[in-house]
């Protein structure tokens, strides 16, 4: 049996000084060990607030999380606090002072060396991908058994998350690092990421294995007709063409060509259901 390494049961937390409002509400999930877990929603859905959650640097206003807490969590936010009048150097000289039972000096070294970034460079010079590598530098240095990733890559350019997303790969496999990030970019998590958290207005949507995720839907196409016994997750018709993801209620039967859906596929026909959804409510 597969080691759970975060576990959240009913998850809540709510914002007193934004009118009351719930960030997070009755989320309930696990995430294995060893895995690389994408965090994926829209715009405010509470995917920032989950990771912050995750750190224990927010308290839930209901329910619990349980969570590898001090120097075996490392935690990325998306604004990269870093001390803008440090250098490079002093920052993971810093970084070594505050870990000195954990930090690896050589895999700190040779993300920021890869840049290039000039040790001697202060921090309040540096550009947002270059900030944004040498946070990731800390945060590896610090060899984590969890990894806590806010939007990691978007200061950077598409080489720069390329080669970073490859160290954190190269890192996981190596070491076991359970690495959970959220992103926007779809085409940076397929093919790299093995597990998928989906949030949506504040709730978990989607909880999985990606792969046995895909293989749960397929993608049908043809004439308008009625897809029982499926389960419809998003349908959409043009003039006598119905293109729908369903969950599959047996052999899939009828005049319809069934198909694999992608990953990107996936994550939208599920976001648009959500829409839906809250649009009927509301």
């Amino acid at each position: 049996m597969t080691e759970t390494v975060i576990r959240a049961e009913g998850l809540g937390l709510r914002y007193r000084r934004r009118g009351g409002t719930w960030a997070l509400r009755d989320c309930t999930f696990t995430l294995p060990a060893g895995r690389i877990v994408a965090v994926v929603g829209p715009n405010g859905a509470g995917k920032s607030t989950l990771l912050a959650v995750a750190a224990h640097l927010l308290r839930p206003t209901e329910g619990r999380i349980v969570a590898p807490e001090g120097d075996r969590v490392a935690y990325v936010a998306q604004d990269k606090p870093l001390y803008g009048s440090l250098t490079v150097a002093e920052t993971l000289r810093m970084g070594r002072e505050l870990n000195p039972d954990r930090w690896d000096r050589a895999v700190a070294e040779e993300l920021v060396a890869a840049g290039p970034l000039d040790p001697g460079a202060r921090v309040r010079s540096l550009s947002g991908g270059q900030r944004s590598r040498l946070a990731l530098a800390l945060a590896l240095g610090k060899r984590p058994e969890v990894l806590l990733l806010d939007e990691p890559m978007a200061d950077l350019d598409p080489l720069g998350r390329h080669e970073l997303m490859g160290a954190l790969m190269a890192d996981a496999a190596e070491r076991g690092t359970t690495v959970v990030m959220s992103s926007h970019v779809l085409t940076e998590l397929e093919g790299t990421c093995d597990h998928l958290l989906l949030v949506h207005d504040g709730g978990i949507r989607l909880d999985g294995q990606i792969d046995e995720l895909i293989a749960a839907h397929t993608l049908l196409s043809g004439p308008v007709g009625d897809l029982a016994p499926h389960a419809v997750v998003d349908s959409r018709t043009t003039g006598r063409q119905l293109t729908a993801l369903v969950r599959r209620k047996g052999p899939v039967e009828g005049p319809w060509t069934a198909t694999a859906p992608s990953l990107e596929e996936l994550l939208l026909a599920h976001l648009r259901a959500s829409r839906t959804l809250e649009g009927a409510s509301g």
